[in-house]
């Protein structure tokens, strides 16, 4: 598996993985006008080319995406086609952010479907269940680890 940096056109196969994995695992979480809004978020092209976005391949085939904003502090998307889940994609994908984010704190509005995997990473709620949009979420953060 190699993950790198999407750019240009290959953004539009990002969205689509995310679009196809949203339907599926969670927009039945979601009212009809969640579902639109999260549709206009992800169609938007000025935000789209706001986030910094990383993809895993496998045999050049996109698998998983993740993508960031204000400089790597929150998870804006984290979507792996439902064939690649429980295979460590995800928290491959996180690394990476990781690895190239200055800040000290992640944050990440976590879709109730993704709340256990957000808490394996090591996030913490820092709020409760909001709706916004017709979207539901549980706002996030992560700590790094300080070395010392």
């Amino acid at each position: 598996m190699d993950i790198r940096k999407i750019t240009g056109t290959e953004k539009i196969n990002a969205i689509k993985l995310v679009w196809k994995v949203f339907l599926e695992f969670e927009a039945p979480y979601f009212e009809e006008k969640g579902v639109i809004a999260f549709r206009n978020f992800i169609s938007n092209p000025e935000i789209i080319n706001e986030l910094v976005i990383y993809g895993a391949y496998e045999n050049e085939s996109l698998i998983g995406v993740i993508a960031t904003r204000n400089k790597g502090n929150h998870i804006a998307l984290l979507f792996v086609d439902k064939k690649y889940h429980r295979r460590g994609i995800g928290r491959k994908l996180f690394e990476v952010v990781l690895k190239n984010s200055t800040a000290n704190i992640i944050t990440v509005n976590s879709s109730p479907y993704a709340i256990g995997f957000y808490h394996k990473l090591g996030f913490v709620d820092i709020g409760r269940e909001q709706t916004r949009d017709g979207m539901i979420f549980t706002p996030m953060k992560y700590q790094k680890q300080q070395n010392l």
